[in-house]
Parts: structure tokens; sequence; C-alpha cells
């Protein structure tokens, strides 16, 4: 493990029950989050993103769900041995998570000031007036104005971008070392999703938080990620610096994903879309996962599984044979030049 990774996954592979089989929704993937940075993980609704996240914050339901293999090593401590009663020490203190749609992750019943409070208190020892000037210090951190008032009103009293700014607020309240956004902008119009962007990127730099940032849009990895791991079926296919990847991307997966975002510049065509879609966990027997939908994919695609491909070079990663042949040409050229 890097020095400076604070979050390593190692080879995890998480299965649902489904009936009298278990089903891989993660099969395998291995990645690290470094301290202070923003990581993004991006992918289609069924590449297993969420699932990861969940794993990650000890939160996959058993039943059905079920952690096979692998490890989540946080902080030098492996996270999948751990009993509920001391992930709860590190879920929400140490290791917090946005979801994706705040209304249904507040509660309706309660003041915001009554939900925050509660997550303040739940891991410090402060008392119930320094609670409050804590909460009220979130909500302006995250730029709610009037941030008295809101701690008295109900979540339907806010918009959907106060309501997800006061989801950041309460993630951030313990000072995590590691933040988890599982599509924080999905519900928003464009303006707040700028704006909500924006103030993580702000809480990343003024708190040095590690940020993973689970999308579907790569649009919004380029805006404020270091770094990209791209996932299809429950597997990683790319993973490696955004700038190289936005601008050479090497898996056929990743160049669609790319050609698939709408371009204000140019002409008005029909906007690209991969054809086909996510495979069924556990229905991909032989060969790439990838390869049905694949304009580029050739035999051994259908029959054999490629394994990640790391470059000695600068770390990046693909899952491809293209790749593998490109590299096996580089080579030969190389030596008979």
């Amino acid at each position: 493990m890097d020095q400076n990774s604070i979050l390593r996954i190692n080879d995890l592979k998480v299965s649902f029950q489904s009936g009298k089989k278990l089903l891989p929704a993660v099969d395998g993937i291995s990645f690290e989050l470094k301290e202070g940075e923003i990581l993004g993980i991006v992918g289609e609704s069924g590449s297993g993103k969420s699932v990861t996240s969940l794993a990650t914050m000890g939160l996959i339901p058993s039943p059905p769900g079920k952690i096979e293999k692998g490890e989540i090593i946080f902080n030098g401590t492996d996270l999948t041995n751990l009993t509920e009663k001391e992930w709860r020490k590190i879920r929400g203190n140490q290791i917090s998570m946005i979801f994706q749609e705040p209304m249904t992750s507040l509660n309706p019943l309660f003041t915001i000031g009554n939900q925050l409070t509660e997550a303040i208190r739940l891991h410090t020892d402060l008392s119930k007036a320094e609670t409050r000037v804590r909460s009220i210090e979130l909500l302006k951190l995250v730029g709610i104005p009037r941030a008295e008032g809101i701690l008295k009103e109900h979540p339907h009293q806010l918009s959907g971008g106060m309501r997800q700014r006061v989801m950041i607020a309460m993630a951030m309240a313990c000072n995590p070392r590691v933040l988890i956004a599982d599509e924080p902008t999905t519900a928003l119009d464009v303006t707040i999703q700028a704006q909500i962007l924006a103030l993580m990127k702000d809480l990343n730099e003024k708190t040095k938080t590690s940020i993973i940032l689970i999308t579907h849009d790569l649009g919004v990895v380029a805006e404020i990620c270091e770094r990209v791991v791209v996932m299809y079926a429950g597997q990683i296919v790319e993973q490696g610096d955004v700038r190289r990847i936005l601008k050479d991307p090497q898996h056929p997966y990743t160049k669609g994903l790319l050609k698939s975002v709408p371009d204000l510049r140019g002409k008005k065509e029909r906007l690209y879309s991969i054809p086909g879609t996510v495979p069924v966990p556990g229905t991909v027997h032989n060969g790439c996962r990838f390869a049905a939908r694949c304009a580029e994919a050739f035999d051994q695609c259908h029959t054999d599984s490629p394994q990640l491909f790391k470059s000695e070079k600068d770390g990046h990663e693909v899952r491809c044979f293209l790749h593998t042949l490109k590299e096996e040409s580089d080579k030969h050229v190389g030596v008979t030049s």
C-alpha cells in the first residue's frame, strides 16, 4: 500500500443471493485513494459503483448481500473484519457518505437541526450549546444563508440544492478523513450542480478530506477529479490520471462514454449512445464482458477474459486485449528499428 494512501480496496468481490445462485455485483476490483485527493468512479447503472461505496461503508445488506473475498484497508485496518459496533465508530466519523437523493436520506418528521445535531453528538462529546454552534458553522461552511433559521425547518421546506448542502454538512460534521459522494448532483439542475461540485472541491482543499466521487457523468469527473476509475459489469476496465484518460482513452468502453458526452460546440447531430445494455451479473461466463457491445471486438474477446494491464511508465491500467496487442506491436517496432 502506498504510504500516501488512506484507503485501499484489494480484490473485492461482493455478491447477492438470487434464488440458489450468488450473482457477483462487484467482481475482483482493486484501487486506492490517496490522502487529500478526489477520485472519480464512473460507469453506467449496473456497473457496481454504488455497491462498491456501500461495501466501503459496511452497508451491504446481509442477506442477500455478501462480501465473498477481498480487503478494504482503511488507515491500516481491514474493515471487512469489523463488528457492527466497531463499524459505528468509523461510519459517519472517519468515513462519511453523501447519498444520491437527499429527500429520501433526510427524515421528513424531524427538523434539520435535530438531524444535524444528532450526527454531531453521536461521535463527539460536545455539549448541547456547543453542538448548536457547530451545526451553524457547518451550514455556513456549505454555503447556506440564514443558518440559524434553517435549523428550525423541515426537509420539505428546502429546495433540492439546499437539501443536498445539508447532507454534505451532515457528512462533514465530524471532519471525516474520507467522504464518499454517490451521484451527489443527479437530481439537481445544471447551475446547482456546478455550485455543489465547487463546494466539494473547496471542502477538499480546506479540510484535506479525501473524496470518492461516484457518477455516470465524465463531465463531472473532468471538473474536479485527479484520477478516475472506469467500471463496467462489476469490473474495473480502466483507471489512471483524468487528463490522460480524457485525452487518450484506451478501453473501447471509455471511448464510448466520452463519445456520448454532448458537445455544445458541435453540429446538431444525433447524440451517440453505446449499443446494448450492461449485462445482468453472472450472465457472462466466457470472454470480455463488454465484447457483445464492442465495435472493436475480435475472436479472442469472446473466448478469453482480459486481465488488467498496467503500464510501467505511468501506472495506467486497462482491461483490453487491444491494448496488449498494441504494446507488443510497439516493442516489436522498437527492436527492429
